[in-house]
């Protein structure tokens, strides 16, 4: 998705407009997420990027668009650039032990 939003319309309640933009970047979010990954060993990444009105687009976090986009919002901008592009990588080591992990400490304690 690599799309400018306008924050401000005429006739449009920002707040609705706001929560609107939001709701679109979720759904292609899920959408993104629901496609399966040609290997078993594969995970999806997003790779996101942000710019408010005319300024130099950034790279930031994927937790963090929510957080720019409510401050594009609380700091009267016109309008936002995002771009959020979801690539398969290979899972690492320490992604599997974190995953497999709880499932050990439940079943260490399970026998206790």
């Amino acid at each position: 998705m690599k799309k400018r939003f306008l924050l401000k319309e005429e006739n449009k309640n920002s707040d609705r407009l706001l929560e609107a933009i939001k709701h679109q970047i979720r759904k292609y979010i899920k959408r993104e997420k629901r496609k399966t990954v040609s290997d078993e060993d594969n995970i999806l990444r997003f790779i996101c990027k942000f710019g408010k009105d005319n300024e130099e687009v950034d790279t930031i976090s994927f937790v963090d668009i929510t957080k720019c986009i409510n401050e594009a919002a609380e700091e009267d901008c016109e309008s936002f650039y995002i771009e959020i592009i979801a690539h398969e990588v290979p899972r690492t080591i320490t992604e599997s032990i974190e995953v497999t992990s709880p499932l050990i400490l439940d079943n260490e304690i399970s026998q206790i």
